[in-house]
């Protein structure tokens, strides 16, 4: 009987030794969770307030409309606009320097295209007529007609004129400037190969008709925009597309007359 007594004065102390507010801490309400009846308002102007504390209606509003709305930044020039500036001195830096244009080579007059014009000469089908002072070269035809085409010719000391034959036919030939054009151009300062492969910087170009035992060629160019002037070594130069539509439509003992 002892130890029941014991045990039911044990369980009096402890609990006089417990504080009720611990004992009873995780069932006491929580204070109250304010919020803003007005969602809208920001919330740095709910701060230094009193919990539970309502803002009147009227003050939310001066607040409101003393809270400072950063203009927004302004967009960014385009590049195009940003390359165009230029500094209060009126100097252009290079990183506001508007680009450079490329170069655009020119084109040759449309009346040095091919055509299919009247001709009245006395000369047979198939001659080649090669006129130097209005810089054409006609393919003589049939029934009263020719093929011309524009050329560019020899230039002021390096004209001539005589009756030849397509004495042969190349395809992308490769060039041997003559030692009198080496020597020229070396005094000139510029330096020839003594040999050139063919191909499209080759200025023989895409096909050559040789004349005779002659160093002239009727040939095709790098340089299509020279066509109608009075510009090569003594040489008949055309476009590389009209060169290669002679080339087709003539043959080895080809009579060719330059005037």
């Amino acid at each position: 009987m002892r130890k029941p007594l014991i045990l039911l004065a044990s369980a009096a102390m402890l609990a006089k030794l417990v504080s009720p507010a611990l004992a009873y801490d995780r069932y006491a309400e929580r204070p109250p969770v304010v919020v803003s009846p007005d969602l809208s308002a920001p919330w740095v102007l709910q701060l230094g307030r009193n919990p539970g504390e309502v803002m009147p209606r009227q003050q939310r509003r001066q607040q409101r409309a003393q809270v400072q709305v950063r203009p927004a930044a302004p967009r960014e020039a385009p590049r195009a606009a940003q390359r165009q500036k230029v500094r209060p001195d009126g100097v252009q830096t290079a990183a506001l320097r508007a680009p450079e244009k490329r170069s655009v080579k020119p084109q040759i007059n449309p009346i040095y295209l091919p055509q299919t014009v009247a001709y009245d000469g006395a000369e047979k089908a198939g001659t080649i007529i090669i006129d130097t002072t209005e810089n054409f070269l006609y393919l003589v035809g049939t029934d009263g007609q020719a093929r011309r085409y524009g050329v560019g010719t020899g230039k002021p000391g390096f004209e001539w004129s005589g009756t030849h034959k397509v004495t042969s036919k190349r395809e992308w030939p490769e060039w041997r400037p003559p030692a009198e054009m080496i020597a020229r151009e070396r005094a000139k300062g510029r330096v020839l190969p003594a040999m050139m492969t063919g191909g499209p910087e080759n200025p023989l170009g895409a096909r050559a008709l040789y004349l005779g035992s002659t160093l002239y060629r009727i040939h095709g160019t790098n340089q299509p925009w020279t066509i109608g002037g009075a510009v090569s070594s003594g040489c008949i130069r055309m476009r590389n597309e009209d060169v290669m539509d002679l080339y087709e439509r003539v043959a080895v003992g080809t009579t060719v007359i330059v005037r």
